[in-house]
């Protein structure tokens, strides 16, 4: 396809006065970044951070407008909470604004639609002439009416009086508010906002003696999408499931902390107890459309178990003479404990890399987490054996009465390794069941869970057989 030019592509921006921005804003108080003094963000898994802005700023007595710039374009307005913490009076606000109309060349014609500009245009002599025209239209193009014409497509520069007042640069939360006093204050803005997310990420190494431990790092991943960069920020991280009301509501909500707010807005509360919060050690730069990386831990010599499974309820592909096969998982377990992590694992992917003879690390598998607190085992499923394989199949089945069955099962095992090998079966039983005959002893290792732990030798078979009776 043709390389289609953007209508708007060749008119440049040009502003006719060189304090433009400040235009229709003498009775405002502008805070940028530079007068920040502090600035938290606490970022959740579900794309959601709250962000603590302070500020200091001059007040007068009165009424003061504040243009707080910068802010996150994805700001949820509605959840906005200004504090002063160091006192000093009485604050009152009064109305709050979320100015997301940004400046563009295109927003910015399009403000002026039905107004006059100038327009600016140079001759193959290097002549310069100026003409005004009135914007009659700036959707998907320009339509421009001159004194004696109408033109659609435009060569040249585009020269504005003033940026419209309710046009902004940067996202900007305009405050209204009241005080008593005058003097200068700190002023700290906190609200919630999208665009932002972290997840965890860990790297496993097996260790290469093969003496059943690992060494374990994990990294926090953080996202920001948000429209705004977080500069020399203390960053916190909450891992859990918070309940959100996703209906967005049209009024703020209480300004707390010395604030004082209209009577019918009613505060909405959190606890904070039930999730776990990580603090990163050292402030850092979030940059927006960046993904960044940091340290959350290291944890060597964790003791690990290296187990084949096999799940005996699951389907498999029924042969002729009624032998189903199963698959054989390979899984790695730890308990995260004082021998290992021994702190809040947050929900994230776990990679296993090993040594190969070479001493060359490979990937081996991956598994995911979920949220996991201390003391917990943790049990990660890296693939699928293919050299040591099972099969299983129906012996019996009697019916005992209307409720009652007894069945029978046998279950095959064969290690074509060179060295022996532990497997274990597990089996899922509903209903109210007792073991009748089996031939090695069962673990029952929950209500509806029969475990048995085979030795198979090396380039050999194991039988496992069992009846039991079920009460439905």
């Amino acid at each position: 396809m043709p390389n289609r030019q953007h209508p708007f592509a060749r008119i440049p921006l040009a502003l006719a006065l060189g304090g433009a921005l400040q235009a229709g804003a003498a009775d405002e108080l502008r805070l940028d970044d530079s007068a920040r003094e502090g600035l938290g963000v606490t970022i959740y898994n579900e794309d959601l951070a709250l962000v603590r802005d302070r500020r200091r700023v001059e007040l007068a007595a009165g009424e003061n407008r504040i243009a707080w710039r910068n802010v996150s374009a994805e700001i949820r307005p509605e959840t906005a909470l200004l504090s002063a913490p160091e006192g000093g009076g009485t604050l009152r606000l009064l109305e709050q604004n979320f100015d997301y109309d940004l400046l563009t060349p295109e927003s910015l014609l399009q403000k002026y639609v039905g107004r006059e500009i100038e327009v600016v245009r140079t001759d193959a002599e290097g002549e310069r002439t100026r003409e005004r025209a009135r914007v009659l239209a700036a959707n998907g193009g320009v339509v421009l009416r001159y004194d004696d014409r109408i033109e659609t497509e435009v060569v040249g520069h585009l020269i504005y009086p003033d940026v419209p007042t309710d046009l902004r640069d940067q996202p900007t939360l305009v405050l209204h508010l009241e005080t008593e006093a005058a003097g200068e204050r700190a002023l700290e803005l906190s609200y919630l906002s999208g665009g932002l997310s972290w997840r965890a990420d860990y790297v496993a190494e097996l260790d290469p003696e093969h003496n059943g431990r690992m060494t374990l790092n994990a990294w926090v991943t953080l996202d920001n999408r948000s429209g705004v960069a977080y500069r020399d920020a203390r960053l916190q991280l909450v891992a859990g499931e918070l309940n959100q009301v996703r209906e967005r509501v049209s009024a703020i909500k209480s300004i707390r902390f010395g604030v004082n707010m209209a009577e019918d807005a009613m505060p909405a509360r959190e606890q904070l107890d039930a999730y776990h919060l990580y603090t990163l050690p050292r402030r850092t730069d979030l940059l927006n459309n960046q993904t960044k990386q940091v340290a959350l831990f290291a944890a060597e010599a964790i003791p690990v178990e290296r187990l084949l499974v096999v799940n005996g309820r699951q389907l498999g592909a029924r042969n002729g003479d009624g032998w189903s096969r199963l698959p054989v998982r390979t899984t790695l377990s730890f308990v995260n404990d004082a021998a290992g992590p021994d702190m809040p694992l947050p929900r994230g992917v776990i990679r296993v890399y090993a040594q190969d003879s070479d001493g060359q690390a490979q990937f081996v598998g991956e598994d995911a987490i979920d949220h996991t607190p201390t003391d917990q085992r943790v049990t990660l499923t890296l693939g699928e054996s293919f050299d040591v394989t099972a099969r299983r199949r129906q012996t019996d089945l009697e019916r005992i009465g209307d409720d009652t069955v007894e069945l029978g099962f046998e279950l095959e095992l064969a290690n074509a390794r060179d060295t022996a090998t532990t497997v274990e079966v597990r089996e899922r039983i509903s209903g109210d069941w007792r073991m009748l005959d089996e031939s090695a002893d069962h673990t029952k290792a929950a209500a509806d869970l029969a475990v048995w732990r085979l030795e198979v030798p090396a380039e050999g078979h194991t039988t496992l057989t069992w009846r039991v009776r079920i009460e439905r």
